[in-house]
């Protein structure tokens, strides 16, 4: 039996972290937010613009961070 978990989409989940450029909407934080973890990529994009609207803007240096930083 085989116990390989899989996200949503189908497909088994990456061994780290990486941009998902194919569902990349900007620079592929979200999708690859939510390929990794296995969530629906538009609720991660949802959370990501409730946080940049309570926290003032600062979840934007943190999502280019990433965007610079990864793959």
């Amino acid at each position: 039996m085989n116990n390989v978990t899989h996200n949503s989409d189908g497909k088994p989940p990456r061994a780290g972290f990486r941009l998902d450029k194919t569902n990349a909407k900007v620079f592929g934080v979200c999708a690859g937010i939510g390929d990794y973890f296995g969530i629906d990529t538009m609720l991660v994009r949802v959370g990501f613009v409730a946080a940049t609207l309570l926290g003032f803007g600062s979840p934007i240096l943190i999502y280019l961070a990433v965007a610079l930083i990864a793959d």
